[in-house]
């Protein structure tokens, strides 16, 4: 069989020291990537590399023009290789094993995207360590359409913190949606189960990622999420969010009270409220005035 190639995509925005551990990591995997194709924002906040990465391609482009897909896309036009993993660059490897256990996974021949398990750091709180084991749990998925109708949403869940794609079916798909202020991982997802291509979760490949999201922050974030919802209701509609939302508030309190934070629990209900409502005024935006929507927004350049 021929030896499949992979590339590693990772768009960056003010990359700061941390960045090189990243790449450290990436080119001591087991399976190397044949190359490291970096879209950065701006070139003038590029300070973090030298001459010591050979195989890093880093394309400059300027703030205006970074979006969540086109900005991926480019990066996939540098590349040549068989597959491509997607990361963010606040991502962390956990071992050596991500890109060969995310390969193993592409090698059935209906899968079309891989992506990796998210666990939590060592500044994570315990709330946001429960909620990233209950998104990112140890049993492997393999979702295709017929998964719709008992998983909803969730079907369509992936994520380009860490995720592979096979370049020969992503480029017959058309890529990612080429505008969009969010999700073009899980609106990707979403076209290529119903055109019958199946979606693999891989805990064995796994990533250390979190955010410990302020109450404002998680609003904003879960904003632009809505917006996403109501752009793309091809995608969306139908398929309710807020039920796994509730479900997942069950199932935290319930983990604060027996494992002994029980205080937690006020603090969940906040961030669950801002998350809410934010999710809530993102689907309705097109009522909003302009000022709010850039008030509430967190990626304002998408508005320009």
């Amino acid at each position: 069989m021929k030896q499949m190639t992979v590339d590693v995509i990772i768009p960056t925005h003010k990359p700061q020291e941390d960045f090189i551990k990243l790449l450290d990591c990436l080119q001591r995997q087991t399976v190397k990537p044949e190359k490291i194709i970096i879209i950065n924002t701006e070139e003038k906040y590029w300070r973090v590399l030298g001459e010591k990465f050979g195989e890093v391609i880093v394309h400059h482009i300027p703030e205006t023009e970074f979006d969540h897909g086109n900005s991926r896309n480019l990066g996939v036009s540098l590349s040549q290789a068989d597959y491509f993993m997607m990361m963010t660059q606040d991502a962390m490897p956990v071992d050596e094993f991500v890109i060969e256990n995310l390969m193993k996974a592409l090698a059935d021949e209906r899968t079309a995207v891989a992506y990796a398990r998210q666990c939590p750091t060592k500044e994570s709180n315990a709330l946001e360590c429960f909620i990233r084991s209950f998104n990112y749990g140890e049993k492997p998925q393999y979702k295709t359409e017929q998964d719709v109708e008992e998983l909803g949403i969730k079907t369509y869940f992936c994520s380009n913190v860490c995720a592979m794609y096979k370049a020969e079916i992503f480029r017959q798909m058309g890529g990612f949606i080429s505008r969009t202020i969010f999700n073009e991982d899980m609106i990707y997802a979403a076209r290529a189960v119903k055109a019958g291509y199946a979606i693999q979760y891989v805990p064995a490949a796994a990533v250390y990622h979190a955010h410990n999201y302020t109450n404002r922050q998680q609003f904003r974030r879960n904003f632009d999420l809505g917006v996403s919802h109501a752009d793309h209701p091809e995608v969306f509609d139908g398929l309710s969010s807020e039920s796994e939302g509730v479900r997942m508030i069950m199932q935290t309190s319930k983990y604060l009270l027996k494992s002994g934070k029980p205080h937690l629990i006020t603090k969940l209900f906040f961030q669950s409220i801002a998350k809410y409502i934010g999710y809530y005024l993102g689907k309705r935006y097109k009522k909003l005035p302009r000022k709010r929507i850039l008030k509430y927004t967190m990626n304002k350049n998408y508005w320009k």
